[in-house]
């Protein structure tokens, strides 16, 4: 048998074995059903459906995406292996992340190894799957929190931080685009995004009003001083406050009422597709991953990092370089920063923040040295 053809077999068993996976889980709604000693009727089997759909919203769409991709390549990885993902075997998935920290093989074939970061999520995406079925995997047990701490201990570096995109990037990158209906759509969602310290996920989903959508992340009210977004974010509801600019150029506020009077969104998503003749702003609510395609493309056109090719050039640029561009570009108190953000913590600002005065505060002198 060719290598190819062996190629082409295991793809179509990772596909139907992902299906089978997806529907599995779907099937299983979270273990979410009447108990069999209850007769159904159609006000409790209504709400079932409506428990279903709460446990549903627990995670964002794109994080079940994830745990169920996690949990089809550790049911791969045990097929392939002879060994059954069910039930959970803290050996069974030592032995799983240790493969991925270092993995076996020679040749072209081998996979890369994987960050720290990305094997403790796969250990999320399989809690995730045994829950689905009613199961439960004791991540404290040794044979998997003592690889792990080997794992940390070995392989752990620090994390790898996008640029920010500061004030004058940001200048640049807007200037870059045109004034035609996509051109004023992409200005608001940049100067948005920046001045709101907002995640890609945040930025696309956001409504003009209150319970306009289903899929709603939140919404804003434009008023005389700026605009107010409320947010439902990973932290809960918050709400964000950007004011309006100095210069209609680079006044966040201008720019989306331009979006929305142009654009002629009244109701539903803010941030929509626009059809092929740029003419008329769509229905549909823009995907996230518009958001890093346009940063990446206006880094280009603006010329950030000259000194870099520009394949690499994109490398150092997401959507998270506009939360970080704020936190490094606002000189205020570092607690306005930390709301505006989301953070729950100043530490985990700080991290955002690429060029703050780390020795403001000297406590070696402070101490009397």
């Amino acid at each position: 048998m060719s290598e190819e053809h062996e190629k082409s077999i295991s793809a179509s068993m990772d596909t139907v074995e992902s299906t089978q996976v997806d529907e599995s889980a779907q099937e299983k709604s979270d273990g979410i059903a009447l108990p069999a000693h209850v007769a159904g009727s159609g006000p409790l089997d209504r709400l079932v459906e409506t428990a279903r759909d709460y446990a549903s919203a627990a995670a964002s769409d794109n994080t079940r995406s994830a745990y169920a991709k996690d949990w089809a390549h550790f049911a791969r990885w045990c097929r392939m292996r002879g060994a059954d993902p069910l039930p959970p075997s803290p050996e069974l998935v030592g032995l799983y992340i240790a493969d991925l920290a270092a993995p076996q093989g020679h040749g072209p074939t081998k996979p890369p190894a994987l960050s720290v970061a990305s094997i403790e999520r796969r250990l999320s995406g399989l809690g995730w799957g045994y829950a689905q079925r009613g199961l439960q995997l004791d991540r404290k047990d040794r044979h998997i929190a003592t690889v792990l701490a080997g794992i940390r201990r070995k392989h752990a570096r620090p994390p790898v931080q996008k640029e920010a995109i500061l004030a004058d990037d940001i200048r640049a990158m807007v200037a870059t685009l045109p004034h035609d209906l996509r051109g004023l759509r992409d200005r608001a969602i940049l100067l948005i995004g920046f001045t709101g310290g907002l995640r890609r996920s945040e930025i696309v989903s956001l409504d003009r009003h209150k319970d306009d959508t289903m899929d709603s992340g939140g919404w804003i009210d434009i008023l005389d001083g700026g605009a107010l977004i409320t947010l439902r974010g990973k932290t809960g509801w918050r709400e964000v406050e950007i004011g309006r600019g100095s210069s209609d150029q680079t006044c966040p506020v201008h720019a989306l009422e331009q979006w929305l009077h142009y654009g002629r969104i009244s109701f539903g998503p803010i941030f929509t597709g626009v059809t092929r003749d740029g003419k008329r702003a769509r229905e549909t609510r823009l995907n996230d991953k518009h958001i890093a395609r346009l940063i990446k493309a206006c880094v280009i056109k603006a010329g950030l990092r000259p000194d870099l090719p520009d394949a690499e050039r994109v490398k150092l640029y997401s959507g998270h370089s506009l939360r970080a561009g704020l936190a490094s570009s606002a000189e205020v108190d570092e607690r306005y920063v930390q709301k505006q953000l989301g953070h729950a913590s100043a530490e985990m600002t700080r991290r955002y923040q690429r060029r703050r005065d780390r020795f403001r505060v000297n406590l070696t002198k402070a101490a009397g040295l």
